[in-house]
Formats: C-alpha cells, structure tokens, sequence
C-alpha cells in the first residue's frame, strides 16, 4: 500500500470550456466535481496502474464532508484527519485545445493540535505501507519545521517518504537527509538557485539535490521528459506526443507511476518509464489520476529512456 498524503487538499471543479479566453462569457461543455490535491491525485493513478493507495490529510467543513464522500462514492481508501476551517475549493477550466486555467484557493488554517493529530494518523497507518507521499502545499498555520520535523520520524522509522512540494516546503524538505524527491524543473531551479531548461541542466540539478542528501531525485520537464538522479546512475526518458486534454495531475501521475514502479521491484530506469508515461496518459484525460489502463500501456509501449 502507498500512503498518499495531502496536507492541503481540495474539491476540484473542472469545467471544460472549449475555446477559452478571458474576458468573455462561456457555458461548459461538460463539468465535474471530485476531490482533488496532489495526493489524491497520485492514490488515483497508483490504483490504475494496480496498487494499493489510502488518502489522508486534512478535511474540514462541509467541503471536506463533500470530499470525503466524493472519495469514498469513487472507491478511494482513505484516513481524514478533521479539522474546523473549510476545505478549499479549486477551479480548472480545461480548454481541449489550449493549457488549463487553475485557480487554487488558499486553503484553510491548522492549529498545533490538529497538526499532532495528522502527524498521528500518518505514523499509524505508515506501518502498513511500503512507501508514503507527501504531496503539495501545507495549509496555513504551521511553520514548515514542523513537516520536516514528521518527515525525520518517518526516516528514522525506516519509511521510503518521497516529497512532491515547493518553497519553504521544499527547503524544510531538503533537510531531512535520505528522502525521494519529485519537483518539476521550475520548483527545482528555486530550490537550488539555478536555471533548469534542458536535460542537461536538469541532470546537473538532480544531482545537486542528491548532494543536499535526497536519496533518490525526480525532475520533471514537460515536453521534454524527465530525469532521475539515483545511487546507481542518472537517466533521461521522453514519452511519446499524445492529445493533451488537461496537463493538471500529470506530475502527480509521474509520481504515482514513479513510486508503484520501484514498489514492484523494477529498476530505476524503468520506473522512471513507468512514471513519465503515466503521467503523459493522464495529460489525455480530464480529472488527474483519471487516466485508462490503456492509455497507459499504449504510451509506455513508446515511452524511451536512456542513461545520461
């Protein structure tokens, strides 16, 4: 089972609103509420590609009372730890033949003791899991020493702990030596103070951030792939061009396939291919981590890697 951790997680309202543009007034085509935030999103994708996943993270209010039962009406396994402030709410408009439009709320404060409280349900249901993922934003309320304070008992515990966040979030993150880290290029570029724009700058970041103490690095680069930084070598894989419906989840898929890949024991080249085409599959599909089996086998199958 992967423990997929949302601190800040959300209702995600998707209108599709072909030919989009500010400034003017539009009707969907089609709309859907489900719950959202980056680790929902990669629990989804990680029971497509055939595993196990449970949800936790906090939920407040009557949209989190709607998000949990969102999640569980969808058949995701989950572990809320409930809080008094509102669960935000996020829109993406997805326009079939431009990038989506994602306007995300801020999210709800924590207090100290509903901050225990996760901390608690998290150490509980991490012994049952063969990795844990943290995923996004924290909510407002607590200062980022106390996520990497939680992410060293993890450690300390044995966990794999793979982290997927930006910022002070990230900062906090990189202190905690032994992690996973998953970022895209841009979040890896502030982290580190440099510019990623090609593979090769890409591979010198993964290799940087192995040198702050990540066990394992993960960059995202959008059209132009990933790369993974890892003991045993560094590679590069590039998928196929697809119909992008909606990028939205799609690193969050990455994920998903990046972490289910090393949990059936593949090598890391191979993981690698499994999280890049996961995550280009779900870039065909509406809802993050939404993506059809198919479609993933059909972009693996010209999904290449290759050792930098």
């Amino acid at each position: 089972m992967i423990l997929c951790v949302t601190p800040n997680p959300a209702i995600d309202r998707t209108l599709v609103v072909p030919g989009f543009k500010p400034g003017a007034v539009f009707r969907p085509t089609s709309q859907l509420a489900a719950p959202g935030g980056k680790g929902v999103n990669v629990a989804r994708a990680v029971r497509v590609l055939g595993g196990a996943a449970l949800c936790a993270g906090f939920v407040g209010g009557g949209t989190g009372r709607q998000l949990a039962e969102l999640a569980e009406r969808e058949g995701l396994g989950a572990v809320w730890t409930w809080i008094g402030a509102e669960t935000r709410t996020c829109i993406i408009v997805a326009d079939p033949d431009a990038e989506a439009t994602v306007i995300n709320e801020n999210g709800p404060t924590v207090t100290a003791e509903e901050w225990s409280r996760l901390e608690a349900d998290i150490l509980r249901e991490s012994a049952q899991a063969s990795a844990v993922c943290f995923s996004g934003s924290l909510p407002q309320g607590q200062p980022p020493d106390v996520f990497a304070g939680l992410l060293q008992t993890l450690r300390g515990a044995g966990r794999a702990v793979w982290v997927d966040t930006s910022g002070a979030a990230l900062a906090a993150a990189l202190a905690v030596p032994g992690l996973h880290i998953k970022v895209n290029g841009d979040e890896a570029g502030a982290a580190l103070g440099l510019a990623v724009e090609d593979i090769n700058s890409a591979a010198l970041a993964a290799a940087q951030l192995r040198a702050r103490g990540a066990e394992i690095a993960a960059l995202t680069l959008g059209g132009q792939g990933a790369v993974l930084a890892h003991e045993t070598g560094c590679w590069h894989t590039q998928p196929p061009p697809v119909k992008v419906m909606s990028s939205v989840g799609s690193g969050d898929s990455f994920l998903a396939g990046l972490v289910q890949g090393f949990a059936a024991g593949l090598p890391p080249d191979e993981a690698l291919r499994w999280g890049a085409a996961a995550g280009t599959a779900n870039a065909m599909s509406v809802v993050g981590g939404r993506f059809s089996r198919q479609d993933f086998e059909s972009v693996l199958a010209g999904t290449t890697v290759n050792r930098l």
